[in-house]
C-alpha cells in the first residue's frame, strides 16, 4: 500500500493532512522563514539554509527573499541559476529547473490542483480537500518573466522565453518566446 506522500508524488488523490507530509510542510514553513530572515550577505547561512530546504541544486543558485514552498524537498534547481524575489513554489510533485535558467520576481510555479466538481474535492477523513499533482519541468537557460504562473503538468523547453504576466497552461517548446494569458508561443528564438 502507498504512503500519501508515494500517492502525491505519483499523481494519484492523497491526503495533505497525512502526518509525514503535515511534518515536512511544518520543516519547510520554518526553513523559508529562516532563509527569508537570513541577511542577504550571510552567504554560507544561506546555503546551509538552502541544503536543508530544497531536494537539488547546482553551484551558483541565487534565491532572492523572500521565497515561499510547500515542501521544498522536491524542488531540483541546475547550476547558474537566479531566482528572484517573492516567488511561490507548490511542490507537491516535482519542480525541475535547469541550468542557466533565471526566474523573475512574483512567479508561482504550481504542481498541484483540485477537482473542479466541488464533490470531488471534499476529503472524507480530512478538513483539506484532496489534491492531485503534476510536476513541471523548466528547461536549461530558459528565462520566466516577473508575475507569471507556470500550472501544473507544464514543460518549458530548452532556450525559451516566457514574458512577464503570463500564464502557462501548456508546455511550450524549445528555443521560442511564449507570452500571455493563456501562454503562446509568439516568435521562434533561433
Amino acid at each position: 500500500m502507498k504512503t500519501e506522500k508515494e500517492k502525491m508524488l505519483a499523481g494519484e488523490p492523497y491526503d495533505c493532512g497525512d502526518t509525514e507530509l503535515i511534518n515536512r510542510w511544518h520543516k519547510a514553513k520554518q526553513l523559508q522563514k529562516e532563509y527569508n530572515d537570513t541577511p542577504s550577505d550571510d552567504i554560507e547561512k544561506l546555503s546551509s539554509l538552502l541544503d536543508d530546504l530544497i531536494g537539488s541544486r547546482g553551484e551558483n543558485v541565487w534565491i532572492s527573499a523572500p521565497f515561499f514552498v510547500d515542501y521544498g524537498e522536491n524542488i531540483h534547481i541546475g547550476r547558474n541559476v537566479e531566482i528572484n524575489m517573492n516567488c511561490v513554489f507548490l511542490d507537491c510533485n516535482t519542480i525541475t529547473i535547469g541550468d542557466y535558467s533565471g526566474i523573475g520576481p512574483g512567479v508561482h510555479i504550481y504542481t498541484v490542483f483540485h477537482h473542479t466538481a466541488p464533490q470531488e474535492r471534499l476529503g472524507e477523513n480530512s478538513s483539506f480537500w484532496k489534491s492531485l499533482t503534476k510536476p513541471v519541468n523548466i528547461g536549461k537557460n530558459v528565462w520566466i518573466g516577473g508575475g507569471s504562473i507556470i500550472l501544473p503538468g507544464v514543460t518549458i523547453g530548452d532556450g525559451t522565453t516566457i514574458g512577464a504576466g503570463s500564464v502557462v497552461t501548456k508546455s511550450t517548446p524549445a528555443n521560442c518566446i511564449a507570452v500571455g494569458n493563456p501562454c503562446k508561443v509568439i516568435k521562434d528564438n533561433l
